[in-house]
């Protein structure tokens, strides 16, 4: 069987339909006839299924079509047993083609199913993606053809930490923290704010009871802010003394983090330094008391909204939270502080 190219698309004849279509999902049906995408095309010549397109066997098409990169991807998944269509506007299996190579179906499926597995984007190891495209399914091709998958989701950022604070806590600004004298113990042993400046402070046993006496505890800047700015803290230089302390040692990522950090604790959860595991945050959805704390859940980095990533960078960030058990979690922060959250892992088709 032959078929002959058509701007992108190649048509295959009568009887492509039944053959490739309605027995192994390929392309887009044309009555008897069947459109196919280049790289559909591409894997029926590398599977000696097609005889040769507009004269061109396999090589000579794959390099006249420059569909090397997503052809590895469609073969991948389709030895992998899945059946997938092209992501084209108007065509079988098609909602939507934004930033979509591939619709894929669950197995035993085919695109007359009405039922999605993945929507895959292919992109190479070397390109930049903003991040705030990122969604569905990512698959990296490296430089030696390796296929990565990534699953992108929306995570559900919330947690249940909720402890009454006191008010007007006294604090001082010391370079690029705060320090709150004689605070009560609930602040950091309920609440887990801060640390405290003399460890011998802290509940003798570690129960949930804690210890009575007050302490002192040095806050981050960013802790610090959020506490002045809900009247829990007060500040000798003031939430503005603070704030302007906070640009000057971080700059514009200052304010993005602040604005992650609160809507995180609005939200139940209890954002930590992350600086140990290279993020901005790690974070405790249900903290009752510190002496009961499990690992932290998750990795936050704290990005501008219309920041690029490369897929080297996903990849380090992605096996380092999976290396200590953790999800990792991009918070895309725009100058508002409105945030559209993204959690990626890795995926095994």
């Amino acid at each position: 069987m032959y078929g002959s190219m058509e701007g992108d698309t190649v048509h295959v004849p009568a009887p492509a339909r039944e053959q490739f279509y309605d027995n192994r999902g390929y392309g887009h049906p044309r009555g008897d006839a069947l459109a196919l995408s280049s790289v559909e095309a591409a894997h029926l010549l590398f599977r000696d299924d097609l005889e040769a397109v507009d004269g061109m066997g396999f090589r000579s098409f794959l390099a006249t079509t420059n569909t090397l990169v997503r052809f590895l991807v469609y073969k991948d998944l389709r030895e992998r047993g899945f059946y997938l269509s092209p992501a084209r506007d108007g065509w079988v299996g098609s909602d939507t083609t934004d930033d979509v190579d591939f619709v894929v179906y669950p197995r035993g499926n085919g695109p007359w199913d009405g039922v999605t597995e993945y929507r895959v984007r292919v992109v190479g190891e070397r390109e930049s993606i903003p991040a705030s495209s990122l969604t569905g399914t990512l698959a990296v091709v490296d430089e030696e053809s390796e296929i990565t998958y990534f699953s992108v989701e929306t995570p559900d950022v919330t947690g249940s930490t909720d402890h009454d604070l006191p008010q007007d806590v006294s604090g001082m600004l010391l370079a690029d923290r705060v320090v709150l004298w004689d605070v009560p113990p609930v602040l950091y042993e309920n609440a887990f704010y801060g640390q405290p400046l003399d460890p011998r402070d802290t509940a003798d046993d570690g129960s949930a009871s804690g210890s009575a006496k007050p302490m002192s505890i040095q806050c981050s800047l960013v802790e610090a802010a959020h506490l002045a700015d809900r009247g829990i803290v007060r500040v000798d230089a003031g939430l503005d003394g603070v704030v302007e302390r906070g640009r000057a040692v971080e700059g514009e990522r200052f304010d993005r983090r602040r604005a992650a950090y609160s809507t995180l604790r609005g939200r139940g959860i209890v954002p930590k330094t992350g600086y140990k595991f290279g993020a901005d945050f790690r974070t405790y959805a249900n903290v009752e008391h510190v002496g009961d704390l499990d690992h932290s859940e998750q990795l936050v980095r704290v990005l501008p909204s219309d920041h690029s990533v490369s897929p080297r960078d996903l990849a380090l960030d992605v096996r380092l939270a999976h290396g200590v058990r953790k999800r990792m979690v991009f918070a895309l922060t725009d100058a508002t502080g409105a945030i559209d959250w993204r959690s990626i892992s890795r995926l095994t088709p």
